[in-house]
Parts: C-alpha cells; structure tokens; sequence
C-alpha cells in the first residue's frame, strides 16, 4: 500500500513538473514569425521595471525584435494592479497605445499615487484623443487578464520584476534565458540570434 501511495506521488509530481515545463516553453517563445524577442514581466510601480524599460525599448529597436509584455503586480505595490488594468484598457486601443501608456507610467512613477492614477490615465487619454471612461472594466475582463499574466510568472516561478527574458524559436540548444546582468542584454541577444 505505502509503495502504491509513493508512486502516486512520483506520478503527479513527475505530472506537475511536465505541466510547468510546457507552461514555461509555451510562455518563452516569440511571438508567430519572429526568431528571437525579449519577454518581459513587469509591475508598473516597480522603480527596477522603469529602468529596465528604456533599455528593452533600445535593444528591441537596435535589432528589430518583439518584445513581449506581462503584468506581474506585485502586492507590495498598491496601485500597480490597477495601472495594468488601465494599460489593458489602452491596449483595446492599439497594443503601441496601451505599450505607450506603460512607459508613460514609468516616467511619472514616482509621481503616481493611488489617489492621482486615474487623473494620470485621463490626461494620457486626452493626450491620444481617447476617451476614458470613468469605469474602465466593468464586466472585469480586463482584470481577469492581468490576473492571468501574474498567475503564468507564479506558474514558471518568477520571483522577482522585472524579468527578462531573451527567447528564440529554435528547437535545439536553449530556447530562452534569463537576463541577470541588463548589461549584457544586447550580447545575449547577439548570442541567441546566432545560434
């Protein structure tokens, strides 16, 4: 019986480590017809992902590469769930839109606070000539699918933001890794694009 109740186990440990395997390659690939992109998940009020930011914009331009955005609020942070919700709500707009929106927030972050975010999200609007409602989300869709990227980083066990990865769409070899040192982003881009 103890042997039987021990295999069960090593099955669903053995299921559940292929299940988060298959979530981290499913989420670490570049978008359809890009061979290498950078995979970043961010919190909005993170000081780290605002510095981070101008970095990946450079490097996605040096080497015309996507780079893929997540939310990633942490809990700490009060009004960062909310700014993501608004960064989706732009993104109905245009994904460059909603991506403006985002590293809008990253210059005024230390700026924003949870009293004056919709005020910021306003003025952003007006500056689009968009009109922003002043209920956003109210069916929730919009915070599901935040809710949805923080559950995938909880998935593939981020920790930390920002995260960065660069991810390429080869079969062999390793098809993303972690970006440690932002100093050596571009090299790690050089390094994935020629293998």
């Amino acid at each position: 019986m103890r042997k039987r109740i021990l295999f069960a186990f090593a099955i669903l440990f053995v299921a559940i480590l292929t299940a988060a395997q298959d979530t981290t390659n499913s989420v670490l690939k570049p978008p359809k017809g890009a061979q290498v992109a950078i995979v970043v998940f961010e919190d909005l009020e993170c000081p780290d992902c605002a510095r981070a930011a101008p970095l990946l914009e450079e490097a996605a331009k040096t080497y015309n590469i996507p780079v893929v955005r997540h939310d990633f609020p942490l809990p700490k942070h009060p009004w960062a769930f909310d700014a993501a919700v608004l960064a989706r709500y732009f993104d109905t707009h245009s994904k460059n839109v909603g991506n403006e929106f985002r590293d809008e927030v990253f210059r005024h972050q230390l700026e924003i606070t949870p009293l004056n975010l919709h005020a910021v999200a306003e003025k952003f609007a007006a500056d689009h000539k968009l009109n922003l409602p002043f209920v956003v989300d109210p069916q929730g869709k919009l915070a599901a699918q935040v809710t949805a990227d923080r559950d995938l980083g909880n998935r593939i066990g981020l920790e930390h933001t920002p995260t960065i990865y660069v991810v390429s769409n080869k079969t062999q070899g390793k098809p993303f890794v972690e970006v440690v040192d932002r100093s050596q982003l571009f090299a790690m881009i050089d390094n994935m694009k020629r293998e």
